[in-house]
């Protein structure tokens, strides 16, 4: 890049809009399968989907730990994943799973069977193979590897090993889950039930308050109904990780999955795999000397391809190679430091005039009207208007003054957060109340991060919504960034004729529309993921994982389904709505608006014919001037008020006279 080429740009590492995909690699994810290995988790069942093979529970909660291992090994290879198994006697393969001597030992009948560790190919490849081989050659070998115990672990000391597992092996910056999988809706019946509640709820609260999330998958089956009713329900409490402000509070339980193989389980954790990450936290200025704390999230965010790394090949091994990036002076022959680095804008002379020279480089003594130079935290202040990171709250509006064209960003949603400002989930409720109970929007300027430009926002107060007993949406505010003029053109509006249906039509129309909507009335993004980036992670992942890439096996779950939309369809020739369809047919035929047709003028831009003398005398010395057309020909000989009439030849000897007449 040029000595002043971009002079307002600054260097890659400094901290990015708000919508940077580097914002998700500031904050590792840490996820703890706890999956249960009693007697009715591992009974054998035929699978569903493969013949002469046998399955069991706790083979599809670790192949759905494998599933999630392989996703994370190309979204988040920082991230970190362990097992842990309870309700398990002695393990026969404790000496080769088992990393004693690493820690804290878990509590009797419960076996740290991978501890937590970053995500690499080979401990997935280690589990894979064991999965693999009790699916196809000894089906009882989960059993005989982890016999269940005779009598169930308390759900506490569950809870307390899995809090000494992330306490040793979890870092501490990290959001940190534990996926509890079982199926025993009532662990531990008769008379001593109301002491284990009581264990498991305050060893639950110490989980959570060291910043722990648990995320429970139940297991119901046809044979086997789960009721969360009897034990769960007591413990499993709607609850808050407490010290982790990244997630938010009254996150409700999951309704039970219904499970029969391993894809459900993984559509189950789809929802729950990606932690929600704060894009940034920041004071919220209600008043003066009134601030409360604030935390951002991103609803939307395109997930692109992941950043591609160099690596090191040191014969045995392949490492990352660390890249860094240095400034150096072509002229002095040295690396520069960074903070000795100006930026300018060029306003006249070059950077080779000596005159631009005299005073040396890099120098603030500088000629009128010349080069003006800047260091970084100036031109950063250019940015920012000198403003610190924080939201400013100015005034309220009437919820009808905010218009759909006003929103041409991707909003943020704000929730309260304890971390720096105490009593700032109070403050924050009674706002969001009382706006919802008035009807109106705040106005707030701020900028969200220490490089992003001010910006003014409208703030859309959103309710709590609860539906059947479970949490939906929490209560907090959406920051809607407010458009400046120059963000927003006018669209071009055309007068046309327009003809409008009766109510007749409109009515004939209705259960022909019933019947076209989707199930549930909604659309599931998360069930058709981008083929173009599913595509090149397939190949990615294989190449990881040794395997060979069958590029026939990837499915397209974009791809319109062809037999579906024909069985549709003769379901329609077969079914009253084929009547539905007739009956509108014929009113539409009888319409009297069915014959006319809105004419529309179209509008042709005239073609530029203009040519000036330059050009044509250019052309007439090379001889080039017959390639000219004859509009241009015409055109040029009418602006110099001759003749422009005759065939092409004719034209071309017309400009050939006056070029020699006026020399």
């Amino acid at each position: 890049m040029g000595q002043f080429d971009d002079w307002s740009k600054l260097d890659e590492d400094e901290e990015q809009e708000l919508y940077d995909q580097s914002l998700y690699e500031t904050r590792r994810d840490v996820i703890l399968f706890c999956i249960d290995c009693s007697q009715s988790m591992l009974s054998l069942y035929e699978d569903p989907v493969y013949e002469d093979i046998q399955s069991c529970h706790v083979r599809a909660a670790l192949e759905a730990a494998v599933q999630i291992s392989k996703k994370k090994v190309l979204v988040g290879p920082n991230d970190s994943i362990g097992i842990i198994l309870y309700n398990v006697a002695s393990p026969l393969e404790s000496e080769k799973h088992n990393e004693s001597g690493e820690g804290t030992e878990p509590k009797r009948g419960t076996y740290v069977y991978q501890r937590i560790s970053q995500i690499n190919a080979e401990k997935v490849i280690d589990l894979n193979q064991i999965i693999d081989g009790t699916a196809r050659h000894n089906p009882e070998l989960l059993k005989e590897s982890f016999p269940p115990t005779e009598k169930k672990v308390p759900m506490g000391d569950v809870f307390t090993s899995c809090n000494w597992v992330m306490r040793d092996d979890a870092p501490k910056a990290a959001s940190k889950r534990v996926f509890l999988i079982t199926d025993d809706d009532d662990p531990h019946p008769g008379a001593g039930r109301e002491r284990f509640v009581v264990t498991a709820r305050t060893t639950l609260v110490d989980l959570v308050q060291s910043g722990i999330t648990v995320e429970p998958f139940f297991i119901s089956t046809d044979e086997k109904p789960f009721d969360r009713t009897k034990f769960w329900s007591d413990v499993l409490l709607p609850t808050t990780t407490g010290s982790d402000a990244d997630s938010e509070e009254g996150e409700a339980l999951p309704e039970s999955l219904s499970m029969t193989r391993v894809n459900d389980l993984l559509a189950q954790m789809r929802f729950y795999e990606v932690p929600k990450r704060a894009h940034f936290s920041i004071s919220l200025k209600l008043a003066e000397s009134f601030v409360i704390g604030v935390k951002g999230y991103s609803l939307v965010v395109e997930q692109k391809k992941g950043a591609y790394k160099y690596f090191a090949d040191l014969g045995d091994r392949m490492e990352v190679a660390d890249s860094k990036m240095s400034y150096f002076d072509d002229e002095k022959e040295h690396e520069v430091d960074k903070d000795d680095i100006l930026y300018g804008m060029t306003l006249g002379a070059t950077a080779e005039d000596e005159d631009s020279r005299k005073h040396g480089f890099g120098s603030r003594v500088i000629d009128e009207g010349s080069r003006v130079f800047y260091t970084a935290e100036e031109v950063k202040s250019f940015r920012t208007l000198g403003l610190s990171p924080g939201l400013k709250l100015l005034g309220f509006k009437k919820r009808k003054e905010l218009k759909f064209e006003d929103n041409v960003k991707h909003s943020v949603f704000i929730f309260p957060s304890e971390a720096s400002y105490s009593g700032s989930k109070r403050t924050f409720s009674a706002l969001i109340q009382a706006m919802l109970k008035k009807k109106r929007i705040a106005l707030l300027l701020g900028i969200v991060r220490s490089n992003s430009q001010p910006t003014f926002y409208a703030g859309l107060p959103q309710a709590e919504v609860f539906k059947d007993d479970s949490w939906v949406e929490p209560a907090g505010m959406h920051l809607i960034p407010l458009p400046f003029a120059d963000d927003i053109r006018e669209a071009p509006v055309r007068e046309a004729r327009t003809v409008s249906s009766d109510s007749d039509l409109v009515q004939a129309a209705r259960p022909i529309v019933r019947k076209l909507e989707l199930k549930g009335g909604a659309y599931v993004p998360e069930s058709y993921p981008n083929p173009a980036l599913a595509f090149h992670n397939a190949q990615l992942e294989a190449s990881a994982f040794r395997d060979e890439f069958d590029r026939d096996s990837f499915e397209d779950l974009t791809l319109p389904q062809y037999d579906r939309i024909h069985k549709a369809r003769g379901l329609i020739l077969r079914t009253k709505l084929r009547g539905y369809v007739g009956e509108w047919k014929e009113l539409l035929e009888n319409h009297p608006s069915v014959n006319e047709v809105v004419v529309t003028a179209g509008m042709k831009r005239k073609a530029d014919v203009s040519v000036n003398e330059a050009e044509i005398r250019s052309k007439y010395e090379s001889g080039g001037l017959v390639k000219l057309r004859v509009d241009q020909l015409k055109e040029f000989l009418r602006s110099k008020g001759e003749s422009a009439s005759g065939r092409k030849s004719e034209l071309l000897d017309q400009i050939a006279a006056w070029i020699d007449a006026h020399p």
